[in-house]
């Protein structure tokens, strides 16, 4: 693939004409996905997963690529890891669109239906949403991801990654092209922008001369940012993910020690990642510290409020920006509250409406923690790096949704439509 980026002295017409040449293929794609069968779709996804692992070294090699000019750049730690693939994690892609292709048809399913007394019957059917641009930050997985996602709903994506990413993408592209042409259908359905000149975001957020219908941004705050503020077509942000747990008096010992301890340190760049442990002060003494120690013991930086740090001395002293703070590496700040309702107006104040857990053995609190938390996931007794729409038996997620319009939680492929009324009538006239 060749890359082009901003020192290639792009004239502004050039990527103009290069982005606009993108939107009209990604329209001319859009008539025929639409109406796609399912089992081409599924033909499609099929042969792109065995692509997937036919191409692997190609795609390594693409990806230590990447890797290279990222650490030459002085990438931090955690974003490297959000950037590499190994056999492992291609495997995962390769698996994650097999999922997805076992799926049920999310398009054309008939979603509410009823007649009129004049004798009109009307349907509302899913429908696809067209096409899509969607503009993430150093994971290459979400060109699979999403363009799985994209083809199985029946939409066209344009696909802008991160520029430390690009070589990756392009790599995952190809294969996702390969499936399309062997399905028949057109390549341009899955469409990775080549330049990493971030005016070509830009013109993605003016709508490519109206080809684009929605623009999903999966990334950090200030391109989620960018995006609201730029856009001029509707957009289903993804906002960070600021997770908590919260200890209830009457948790279970060994869950809470197992749960706070993979919420946060399994992968701590995820979204999903634990970033603020809340700790009722009836356990905090026994349950807390023991997973205050279990965390310490492997690498946690504990920053704590008063309470925390008179019973865990080891613990840096948090301050208010602590708990507002999505680290994204292995840093957890620690409140001790003194009950549920505390709990939850802590969440409230500073939580990011993502994803969060209580770990109690009270039914009732548990109930009422799940009601009153506003957060498009809540768990129970389970870790937070479960908000993933693999997890879900999505196969796969473009994002998890934040926001309250459309879609909340992981964005698979049924929420990645829209609807339409089909209304079958006999000759009726309105008076």
């Amino acid at each position: 693939m060749t890359v082009h980026n901003s020192s290639d002295a792009h004239t502004t017409g050039d990527l103009t004409s290069e982005m606009l040449a993108i939107g009209a293929a990604a329209r001319d794609a859009a008539r025929a996905m639409r109406e796609a069968g399912d089992d081409a779709k599924t033909k499609a996804l099929t042969v792109a997963a065995a692509a997937i692992r036919s191409r692997a070294a190609e795609i390594l090699e693409a990806n230590r690529a990447d890797i290279a000019a990222a650490q030459a750049a002085g990438m931090a730690a955690p974003m490297v890891d959000r950037l590499m693939l190994n056999d492992a994690r291609i495997e995962a892609m390769a698996k994650g669109i097999e999922v997805v292709a076992a799926l049920p048809d999310p398009v054309g399913r008939e979603l509410a239906r009823w007649s009129r007394p004049n004798g009109l019957d009307i349907a509302r059917v899913a429908t696809p949403i067209g096409v899509i641009g969607i503009i993430y930050e150093s994971r290459p997985n979400v060109t699979a991801d999403a363009g799985a996602l994209a083809l199985k709903s029946g939409n066209v994506a344009i696909l802008r990654g991160g520029s430390d990413s690009i070589r990756s993408s392009g790599a995952i592209q190809a294969a996702m092209a390969e499936g399309l042409k062997a399905a028949g259908l057109p390549e341009h359905a899955i469409q990775v922008v080549k330049t990493t000149d971030r005016a070509a975001v830009g013109l993605m957020l003016e709508g490519l001369n109206g080809a684009v219908d929605l623009i999903i941004p999966r990334g950090g705050k200030g391109l989620t940012g960018r995006v609201i503020n730029e856009a001029r077509v509707p957009v289903l942000a993804h906002l960070e993910g600021l997770c908590h747990v919260y200890l209830h008096a009457k948790a279970d010992a060994e869950k809470a020690r197992a749960i706070v301890l993979n919420a946060k340190m399994r992968r701590t760049s995820v979204c999903g990642a634990a970033e603020t442990l809340l700790i009722d002060k009836a356990v905090l003494s026994g349950i807390g510290v023991a997973c205050l120690e279990e965390l310490a013991k492997a690498g946690c930086e504990i920053r704590g409020d008063e309470a925390v740090r008179a019973l865990f001395p080891a613990a840096v002293p948090a301050t208010n920006e602590d708990w507002k703070t999505e680290y994204l590496e292995a840093i957890i700040a620690v409140k001790a509250v003194d009950g549920l309702e505390e709990a939850i107006r802590h969440i409230e104040t500073y939580g990011s409406h993502h994803t969060d857990s209580i770990v109690t053995e009270d039914a009732a609190a548990a109930e009422a923690f799940m009601n009153s938390v506003d957060s498009a996931i809540v768990l129970w007794n389970a870790s937070t790096q479960f908000a993933d729409g693999g997890e879900f038996g999505m196969g796969a997620e473009i994002g998890i949704g934040t926001g309250k319009m459309h879609a909340r939680g992981p964005v698979g492929a049924e929420q990645l439509t829209t609807f339409k009324y089909v209304v079958r009538g006999n000759g009726q006239t309105r008076p």
